[in-house]
Formats: C-alpha cells, structure tokens, sequence
C-alpha cells in the first residue's frame, strides 16, 4: 500500500514538473557533449602536439651545436622577443616585412572582424591608446551590429522565407509545417553552396599554401564567428591586389554573416523546432497574488450584484402599490 502510493506521488511529482527534467537532462547533455569533444580533440591533437615539440627541440639543438658563439639564454631570449612581437602581428622574417598591418585596408578588416566578434587574434593593438579605444569602439560597436543585423535579417526573413512559404501554402494547399522544412532545407544547401562551398574554391585559388579543406575550414570557423586565427586570408608574401583583396573578405565575412542569421531565424520558425524548444522552457503561469485579486474582484463584483437585486426585489414599486389612477371619462370638467 506505502510503496504504491509512494509511486504514485513520484509519478505525480515527474508530471508536474516536466520542464524541469527535461531541463536537467538537458544540461547533462551538454555537458557530456563538452567532454565527448575534449576527448576526440585531445586524442587527436596531442600526439601532433608531441612530435612538433620534438621537432623544435632538434632544430634548436643542431642550431646551437652549428653555432657555437651563441649560447642557449641568448638564443632563448631572442625567440622569446620574436614570439611576443609575432603574437601583436608582427614578423621578423624578410618576407613579412613589406605587409603591414596597420594600413587602411587591414584597419578595416580589423574593424570588421571586432565588431561581429570574429576576432582572428593575428592583429592586435599595440598602444595602451590603441587598447582602450578597442573597448570603447567594441562596447558601442557590437550592440550597434547585432541591431543592424537584426533589421535587415527582419527584412530579408520576408522576402526570403515568409512570403515563399505562405504562396506555395495557399497556392498549392500543402502543410504549411512541410513546405517550411523543404524551404529551410533548400536556403541551407544555397546558402552553404554560396558561402561555403565557392569561396572555398575561390581560396584555394588565392592563396598558394591553402588546400580546399583549409579553405573551407576558414570560411565555416569565420561565418560561425570562432575566428581561430590560424588561417587568415591575404597576409601572403606575394599577395597581389593585397589592398583590394582585405576589403572583398571584409565584404564577404559582414553578407555571410547576414546570410548565417537568415538561415538560422529560418529554421528558428519550423513548428517542429518551436515544439521541440517548449519542452525546456517554464510554463507560463499566472502569480498567485493576481489570482487572489482576480478572485477578490469577482467575489466583489458579486456581492455588489447581489446585493443591489435584492434590493430591487425588496423596494415597493409605485406604480403597483400607490394608489391607482383614476381612468377619466366623459363627465371629467377637464376633458370636457
């Protein structure tokens, strides 16, 4: 009898709080999802890791037994100012000397990656001035981009996937739940051929060094706003157009950036997504206290009510009680 109504009252209480165990399982999900990548990550990176230090600890070590003048501090201390200067962007290789990164171009291109929060980390400010400007420029900057591109996302989102779904819904009469999930499916693959699959082509073109993995790498880890750094396009010794080059990807990252959002707040709209997302959301439910002043009016409401028939009922009615009126006739002097 205690261990049915036990299992009962659990069965009870999981019912009643749905939202929140789904919640739970939620967060447990993700959590298991972050250590599922750490894993493979650290499986697969960590044994390149390994050899690239057993690289370096040779070279060092012929180089020394090649040089013998230099000793080891002096060698440690001049790649130690190399390896700093290379993390602000700068270069101690002769090749590297005539890109500069601070021009126009690349200022701009810096800008862009700032303020949709890409950030490659290949450049960076050198001056205190050049560091608190940064923060001023990415706290006014970033919520002044994420409301630009909201509006034009609002605006694409119409022509782009409302209107194309709520034609083929009225003109042909097919679910409106399957033509949403066909037209997601189809914006995606155009959106990932556009953005993805040609620029990657475009790339590899472009840059010498870069294979068609690499490229594709860069464009999904840029649209995505990771920005890693460790690929970054047009900083080639031999770039032509090096200029012009630095303004198509700042144009290229700030519409596949759009063309991201577009796709995302398209498959945001499905009815399946919306359903699936109600499951980890809270009820809405209406505070206690505005229940009781909703009770409380009604019951005053109804007592007013009450109370004023009852006095309608109790209150004499002249026209029954008082003294009827006398019917004239023909001998009345007034009529007469």
């Amino acid at each position: 009898m205690l261990q049915s109504l036990a299992g009962s009252s659990c069965v009870r209480l999981i019912q009643n709080n749905k939202s929140t165990w789904y919640f739970l399982f939620l967060i447990l999900g993700y959590v298991l999802y972050l250590v599922f990548g750490a894993v493979i990550f650290s499986s697969v990176e960590l044994p390149y890791e390994d050899l690239l230090r057993q690289e370096l600890q040779a070279i060092k070590r012929q180089f020394l037994q090649e040089n013998e003048c230099i000793s080891e501090e002096r060698l440690d201390n001049f790649l130690e100012k190399a390896l700093e200067a290379s993390n602000y962007g700068v270069s101690v290789l002769n090749n590297a000397s005539a890109n500069w990164n601070w021009d126009f171009t690349s200022a701009l291109f810096f800008a862009s990656t700032v303020l949709s929060t890409t950030g490659y980390g290949h450049t960076v400010p050198l001056s205190d001035g050049g560091k608190a400007f940064c923060i001023i420029y990415s706290v006014m900057g970033i919520p002044f981009t994420l409301l630009f591109l909201t509006a034009v996302v609002q605006r694409i989102m119409v022509f782009s996937t409302r209107r194309p779904v709520a034609y083929v819904h009225l003109r042909w009469g097919l679910s409106k739940p399957l033509v949403a999930m066909v037209h997601a499916s189809l914006l995606a693959f155009l959106i990932c051929s556009c953005f993805f699959i040609i620029p990657a082509v475009v790339f590899t073109i472009l840059e010498d060094e870069w294979n068609f993995l690499e490229s594709f790498y860069f464009c999904f880890i840029s649209l995505s706003t990771i920005g890693l750094g460790d690929y970054v396009p047009g900083e080639a010794y031999n770039q032509r157009f090096r200029q012009l080059y630095k303004v198509g990807i700042t144009v290229y990252l700030i519409v596949g950036l759009v063309a991201m959002l577009v796709v995302l707040e398209t498959f945001c709209e499905l009815p399946q997504l919306k359903q699936l997302r109600k499951v980890f959301y809270l009820k809405k439910e209406r505070p206690e206290d505005r229940l009781n002043i909703l009770d409380h009016d009604h019951l005053s409401f109804c007592s007013v009510s009450d109370h004023a028939a009852s006095l309608r009922e109790e209150k004499p009615d002249p026209y029954i009680q008082g003294r009827p009126l006398d019917t004239p006739t023909g001998d009345d002097p007034i009529i007469k």
